[in-house]
């Protein structure tokens, strides 16, 4: 049986990847001669593309739209208010998860560090620029047809600002310690966890971090401005002076990013506003009651700076399972036919993702209305093609998402390609 490594190198018993491999002619003299392709200048050859990955990925964007767009019609979709588990939880961290196994492959090989670094730098604040534009407030979409934002007000994190972190950390650990890699695994079944240890460490670092953190540090009473519906301000006060508590009030979490970012960049639509203490509507959305905790109008964010170290742990586990990948071959035969528009879908996430997750081109189509910007054609093929036909507002809603966004999100993927 072959090694993995002299296999993935093309040294085998004289086949790679399932292709016979051309022998190297030789002269009378015994040296190698040149072929044409190497008298060629060299050419960058078509990065191999791992389909499951991909399928993956595209799930993943899948997920997200439901879960955005369908998620106030079912709560075991919609984000939990704050303890428990639903489908929304998993979303997140399946694309660090994601970003973890890509960067494994994607730093296989680094011929150079100081120029993969520089990559890895350019790539971080591509994902923190697109991050800030699509989430920090400045795109109103889909349903409000302006854009800007004051900069008082910005709000800094986000979801690609969370993957951008973990890739940042993880591809960084990767590849200063690419000198470190063994080229074959020692036998013995935690030979892996001790070959890539400090990416082990990495995630260890980080979750010592966080944890210490949410339980030790100490959280002061604190102070917010909150708009009423007739338009006045009014500053609410929330009564903390503890540690370790892990409820929405006075959580380390919160109040690291209260410091870090300020107060006023954070995200102002925080889903705990949905728990049984500040509505009767509970686990929907709804008025506040009227004995409802003053911290049910405060600012939360959800993509902080400390759970996003913390995230950095799915990161480490993701590039794990990338290297099993790399030196055990692992793959599965006869099954892609069925997952192909969900492999489009994967090939073009960022695209998906900014047009369809981020209601870009809802909004471009809802810019065309008729009269006022409420009867446009979005909301009219909503109603009227799937809630009125259902007669259901919950089950249209769903079958919209499914039928013409994720619909739209394969049509577009495949155009792409």
């Amino acid at each position: 049986m072959e090694d993995p490594k002299t296999l993935e190198e093309g040294r085998g018993n004289g086949t790679a990847n399932g292709h016979q491999l051309e022998p190297v002619a030789e002269d009378v003299d015994g040296e190698k001669s040149k072929t044409a392709s190497e008298e060629q200048p060299l050419r960058k050859g078509k990065t191999k593309r791992v389909a499951t990955l991909d399928a993956f990925r595209g799930l993943t964007i899948v997920l997200m739209i439901l879960v955005d767009d369908a998620g106030g019609a079912y709560p075991w979709i919609d984000h939990s208010p704050w303890n428990g588990c639903t489908l929304a939880d998993f979303v997140l961290p399946f694309f660090l998860f994601i970003v973890g196994v890509a960067i494994a492959l994607a730093l296989k090989r680094i011929s150079e560090v100081k120029y993969a670094v520089k990559k890895i730098i350019l790539r971080t604040l591509k994902l923190i620029f697109w991050g800030i534009l699509l989430q920090g407030g400045y795109s109103h979409a889909p349903y409000e047809l302006t854009y800007g934002v004051d900069m008082k007000k910005i709000r800094w994190c986000g979801i690609l600002q969370r993957i951008a972190l973990v890739y940042f950390v993880v591809a960084l650990i990767e590849t200063l310690t690419s000198k470190a890699r063994p080229n074959s695994l020692k036998p013995g079944h935690f030979s892996i966890f001790a070959a890539y240890k400090w990416q082990w460490v990495g995630g260890i670092v980080a979750f010592t971090i966080y944890m210490i953190t949410t339980y030790s540090l100490y959280v002061p009473d604190w102070s917010f401005v909150a708009s009423e519906e007739d338009g006045r301000s009014e500053t609410y006060t929330v009564k903390c002076g503890m540690r370790g508590h892990l409820g929405p009030a006075c959580n380390a979490v919160g109040y690291v990013d209260r410091q870090f970012w300020g107060i006023n960049h954070l995200y102002t639509q925080p889903v705990w506003a949905r728990l049984r203490a500040c509505t009767f509507s509970s686990p929907d959305s709804g008025p506040f009651r009227e004995d409802a905790p003053t911290w049910c109008r405060a600012p939360f964010e959800p993509e902080g700076l400390l759970s996003s170290i913390s995230a950095i742990v799915t990161g480490t586990i993701g590039i794990h399972y990338g290297h099993v990948l790399i030196h055990f071959k692992i793959d599965v035969y006869g099954l892609r036919t069925p997952f192909l528009f969900l492999e489009w879908i994967g090939m073009n996430a960022m695209l998906v993702f900014v047009l369809a997750a981020q209601g870009i081109f809802a909004a471009f189509v809802n810019g065309w209305y008729f009269k006022n910007p409420d009867r446009n054609l979005v909301k009219w093929i909503m109603q009227h093609v799937f809630v009125d036909v259902w007669n259901s507002e919950r089950v249209g809603t769903i079958l919209y998402v499914i039928f013409a966004e994720i619909t739209f999100c394969y049509k577009l993927a495949r155009q792409k390609l």
